[in-house]
């Protein structure tokens, strides 16, 4: 059952409408899907505004009394209005849903435009780290430290890379070269550990969707983590500077890397 076949039988099912193994099937998926679970979410935010929040006026006691007084076994003559009730009740239903689930599908386009984005990033990061993999010169200039590599890349970018750590017996800088992030320029740090290269993606922050929920404390600031296609991902950013540090090294090393890098820059 895919988010399609999801989506249209929400309602039925949290309202228990559903056969046993269609329920089943749903439930099952949305254990799985993040993005069904949020669209769960606001079907029963709605369904709890609809049923609570609308306003329920009881009639005045002075009303009642007359309404008594009045009372005769004829049934009295329908009102005026209530000729136009059926073609005026779906109209007003309609008008209610949109002013009040307007809102929550609004929040719930932003919110997955933002997931859709932050997907992006974490592709990208994934994307330029395979590139270096595959290429056949990854480096354009060899290490000697961060005060070789990083004076090499003035002129070749459009602002001034800060990264301090220069690398350790543990995580030692091979070198760098000029790479792209999404629409801009960035700086390429290739470190090592053991066998397995590391790359260190810095490049200007602005105009990205950054994450500001599920954050991980690296150091001096707290970063997105997330895997993707077996490499780790680590990004965050720092005084108009974005980072990306992804490798296939496990998480636990790569968090310690990022905190070396943070710590000192």
């Amino acid at each position: 059952m895919n988010c399609d076949d999801v989506r249209v039988r929400l309602v039925d099912y949290q309202r228990g409408r559903l056969p046993t193994v269609a329920q089943a099937d749903v439930r099952g998926h949305l254990d799985e899907c993040a993005g069904c679970r949020q669209a769960e979410a606001v079907e029963q935010e709605l369904t709890w505004v609809l049923e609570r929040r609308l306003p329920q006026h009881p009639a005045s006691l002075a009303l009642k009394r007359r309404l008594a007084a009045q009372w005769s076994p004829a049934p009295p003559a329908p009102p005026w209005w209530s000729r136009w009730r059926p073609a005026l009740l779906p109209a007003m239903a309609v008008a209610v849903v949109l002013l009040v689930g307007a809102p929550l599908l609004h929040y719930e386009r932003t919110a997955s435009r933002e997931r859709d984005e932050r997907a992006g990033m974490v592709a990208e990061a994934v994307n330029d780290h395979l590139r270096l993999l595959t290429s056949t010169r990854p480096l354009e200039i060899e290490s000697g430290g961060t005060h070789q590599v990083k004076p090499w890349f003035e002129g070749r970018l459009d602002f001034a890379p800060v990264v301090t750590f220069e690398g350790d017996a543990e995580f030692p800088l091979k070198g760098g070269a000029v790479g792209y992030f999404l629409d801009r320029k960035a700086a390429l740090f290739v470190y090592g550990r053991r066998q397995h290269p590391i790359s260190l993606l810095v490049f200007r922050a602005d105009g990205l969707a950054w994450p500001t929920r599920d954050l991980t404390p690296l150091g001096g600031v707290d970063g997105y983590v997330k895997s993707e296609r077996g490499f780790n991902v680590l990004m965050w950013r720092r005084a108009g500077l974005g980072y990306a540090l992804v490798s296939d090294v496990d998480a636990g090393e790569l968090r310690t890397l990022a905190r070396r890098l943070t710590e000192r820059s």
